[in-house]
């Protein structure tokens, strides 16, 4: 009998994991992964700072699903056949566990990427799966015609290659005409934009602040109800931190159009509003009343920030609790409650790097990721509209859709 031949197109998370799971499924089949660089599972090896950040400890899918701005809908189904319950088993089967750090990451055990990489590819020299790097493809054509073989991929090299079916798993799009053999399928590109990006502030006194860090904060982007709470981070660009990163995908496609330019509003003390803080000051100047401003101040904000804020509002770090102005005291009520910071600008970590936009979803079959269009051709991870704030979302959908790719095709491969 002859072997079925399947290709998946991208070296990254999403494509390794679907070839290891068609080959877990069918190990006589001739399975190849084609990647166009020199390096594979690049994302994967850079991810959470070098440790991984696999998925993330929710497994209620309801939940799970109000952590994507684009896709959620789409996921819905996905999600219920494989979540993150799913990977974590897949990965303790296969000799990786994971931990749970505060915040709801996950991580191998042994803090180290390359703990996952060793994993995928132990699996696919265990089923023997062609790696084959230096593989661009510039088209792909279905042949109609013929009942085996029904795709044939040019390469950059102009060499051909077979396959009984594809997985499309190559990442995050930066213009909509990197793929154009896709529209040429019939295929529609979303305009693919930055995601997951930090903010650019014009106003530079509160970057001479670089390295400062808050626990917790709220920032919202002018003229969006939306807003995150967490960390935020000050660099000498701007504003970072797991907060800032997780608005910008919100606000991704919005901030696109804006050409990045606009404001936004953090909540240093996010327990509190204006006017709850207002009423509050009442028992703060009870409760410190002989004590200078200056001093350590009542919200466990850094130093630094705190004496920033008692700058801007034109307070003298001697002066004390009971004699602070009136007017002084809304100014530094408002910076606290909310900062209005100019933005121009974005900067964003380039091996990181996630684009909300790719291959229109309207196209796609959630239940098996192949696409309504062309039938044998499937889709898995970023390339398709869909995208997660950080925190082992994006990941979680590289495995869930290429594991559901997997299953498909190993039923329909004629």
């Amino acid at each position: 009998m002859e072997k079925k031949k399947v290709i998946v197109i991208g070296g990254g998370a999403a494509g390794f994991f679907c070839a290891i799971q068609i080959a877990e499924l069918h190990p006589d089949w001739e399975i190849s992964i084609l990647e166009k660089s020199n390096k594979l599972l690049s994302k994967v090896k850079v991810s959470g700072g070098g440790r991984c950040n696999v998925t993330h400890a929710c497994p209620e899918v309801e939940v799970l699903l109000k952590k994507y701005p684009r896709g959620a809908r789409f996921l819905k189904k996905a999600f219920y056949q494989f979540a993150t319950k799913n990977t974590i088993q897949w990965f303790a089967k296969n000799g990786v566990t994971l931990h749970t750090e505060k915040d709801g990451r996950m991580f191998p055990t042994s803090n180290n990427s390359e703990t996952i990489i060793d994993c995928f590819l132990q699996k696919v020299h265990q089923y023997q799966i062609k790696v084959l790097t230096g593989h661009e493809v510039v088209n792909v054509e279905k042949l109609h015609q013929e009942k085996n073989n029904s795709f044939v991929v040019t390469l950059a090299n102009q060499n051909k290659i077979t396959a009984d079916t594809i997985c499309m798993a190559t990442g995050g799009m930066l213009k909509s005409d990197k793929i154009p053999w896709l529209t040429l399928l019939g295929h529609t590109i979303v305009e693919p934009v930055p995601s997951l990006f930090t903010f650019n502030v014009v106003e530079k006194n509160i970057t001479s602040l670089m390295g400062v860090a808050v626990d917790n904060a709220t920032i919202q982007w002018k003229g969006n109800k939306i807003s995150e709470q967490g960390p935020l981070l000050i660099t000498h660009w701007g504003i970072s931190g797991p907060a800032a990163i997780k608005l910008s995908a919100w606000c991704a496609r919005e901030l696109a159009n804006e050409n990045y330019e606009g404001a936004i509003f953090i909540n240093w003390t996010p327990e509190y509003n204006e006017s709850t803080l207002k009423m509050e000051w009442i028992n703060l100047r009870m409760d410190l009343g002989r004590r200078e401003m200056g001093s350590k101040n009542p919200f466990n904000l850094p130093q630094r920030l705190w004496q920033y804020f008692l700058q801007e509002a034109g307070i003298v770090f001697t002066t004390k609790w009971a004699d602070l102005k009136s007017t002084q005291q809304q100014l530094l009520i408002q910076s606290l409650t909310k900062t209005s910071l100019a933005v121009k600008g974005k900067t964003t970590f380039k091996e990181e790097f996630v684009t909300c936009g790719g291959v229109e979803l309207s196209e796609i079959d959630a239940n098996t990721m192949e696409s309504k269009l062309v039938s044998g051709l499937h889709f898995a991870g970023e390339m398709m509209d869909v995208d997660g704030i950080t925190g082992g979302f994006n990941f979680q959908h590289a495995w869930t859709s290429g594991w559901i790719a997997a299953q498909h095709m190993s039923l329909t491969t004629p």
